[in-house]
């Protein structure tokens, strides 16, 4: 039974409120105790691993509501284990994988394959099954059946729900299943052929845009319906100052609509595309500052429940190559902290905020075991240096692509060690 110590760190829990110098003490893979650090100066005994967080934060491990891990069928991109390490890397002791994978994850057999990969991995591994079959927006899947092999949501994420009636009649299932339908709110016949946010930067690059109203559109229908319905709505990563508008006010309905934001559209403009970088393109795009700061203010008032990463990776093949062709996506799981902490460095958002909408909030979202550091939980912690700095060279990040708009860059922030059920499965070199 594996033992631990984590001495003198400052523990900051969100959810249950605890900020302050603790000695957290693990046994078998939870929390066995937690004690102030003045008031024990023990030391670790025979067996017992310890771990100096004097100078640091002790934090629940992150929660990541959104990444693509991409295996099966694509993994000269990504795969399950490369994947959680990058998680792991981030501070990361869960990762929710979406279906979009080859073949989808439409059905029992392949939740079971992706799981089964994901034993001894870095990270734990919720799957979420795909909403519709083959991600075809035709035929609703066997949700009952996905459930009850792991899956933990629905979604098509990468392609809209175009048929209302389907996005109904997932959303009447997942007040059966329990299982919340993750929308990817986009309408097709407003994106159009665009590539980046409609906007001056896309006029002066000559690039075909994409109007907010495209997300803005599909997030009301998607919000109508799960009211029509009573089902659980979550929304994909939030572009737009509209559809932070209208979960916000579907909120204040007592609508069951929670949503995210990811660090990317948290901290950069469409003004990143300058220059034809691909690593600036995503789905949905970059949008305008005033759409930038409407996220952080719905971050800061609760109407965006969760930060996540959207990770997505992708070769040098779908990358460099013309910005018209290049496929969507950044990878953000080993970045993930240390741009949201350049948000709290700005006075974005607090810090307590953004530790709770990267592990509390997706836990409460999706009914996950984790996101707290309470006796009898999960020993599954983040360990960080607030004061530390980095600078992002793809070549040493243990994703296997390298698809980043930091990459060159210099963030503030370290995470240190991550411990996941009470090993430590990360230390920073």
């Amino acid at each position: 039974m594996n033992r631990l110590i984590i001495k003198g760190g400052r523990l900051i829990d969100p959810a249950a409120g605890t900020d302050g110098l603790y000695n957290i003490y693990v046994m078998g893979g939870r929390i066995a105790s937690i004690k102030k650090a003045e008031s024990d100066d023990s030391e670790a005994g025979p067996g017992v691993e310890a771990v100096d967080a004097t100078g640091l934060i002790v934090a629940p491990g992150f929660i990541d509501a959104h990444a693509h891990l991409r295996e099966p069928g694509f993994e000269y991109k990504e795969d399950v284990r490369s994947g959680t390490q990058a998680a792991s890397a981030g501070g990361y002791t869960a990762v929710m994988c979406m279906a979009n994978t080859r073949p989808v994850n439409d059905n029992e057999s392949v939740t079971r394959y992706i799981l089964k990969r994901a034993e001894g991995a870095a990270a734990k591994v919720y799957p979420v099954g795909a909403l519709s079959v083959g991600l075809k927006g035709e035929r609703l899947t066997e949700m009952a059946e996905l459930k009850a092999a792991g899956c933990v949501a629905v979604s098509d994420d990468g392609m809209p729900v175009v048929n209302s009636a389907l996005m109904r009649r997932a959303l009447e299932y997942s007040k059966i299943s329990g299982m919340p339908v993750i929308s990817h709110a986009e309408e097709p016949g407003l994106v159009n052929a665009g590539v980046m946010n409609e906007g001056p930067a896309a006029t002066r690059l000559g690039l075909r845009g994409i109007p907010n109203a495209a997300e803005d559109v599909m997030v009301a229908r998607d919000i109508h319906l799960a009211e029509l319905t009573g089902g659980r709505l979550h929304v994909a990563h939030v572009s737009t100052r509209g559809a932070v508008e209208a979960i916000r006010a579907a909120k204040a309905r007592g609508a069951r609509v929670t949503a995210e934001a990811t660090p990317h559209h948290l901290a950069l403009t469409d003004e990143a595309v300058k220059g034809y970088d691909t690593s600036a393109k995503m789905n949905p795009p970059l949008r305008s500052s005033e759409d930038v700061e409407a996220l952080r203010e719905g971050l800061r008032d609760g109407t965006i429940d969760c930060i996540a990463t959207d990770h997505a990776p992708h070769s040098t093949i779908e990358k460099d190559i013309e910005f018209d062709k290049a496929s969507n996506g950044i990878i953000g799981l080993e970045t993930a902290f240390s741009v949201v902490y350049g948000l709290v460095e700005e006075g974005a958002l607090s810090f307590v905020q953004a530790l709770a909408a990267m592990s509390a909030n997706p836990a409460k979202a999706f009914g996950l075991e984790g996101g707290r550091l309470t006796v009898g939980s999960p020993a599954d912690m983040a360990i960080l240096d607030l004061n530390g700095k980095w600078k992002v060279e793809a070549a040493r990040l243990k994703s296997r692509s390298k698809n980043t708009p930091w990459a060159g860059k210099e963030l503030k922030g370290i995470v240190v060690k991550t411990v996941l059920a009470g090993n430590v499965v990360y230390s920073r070199e």
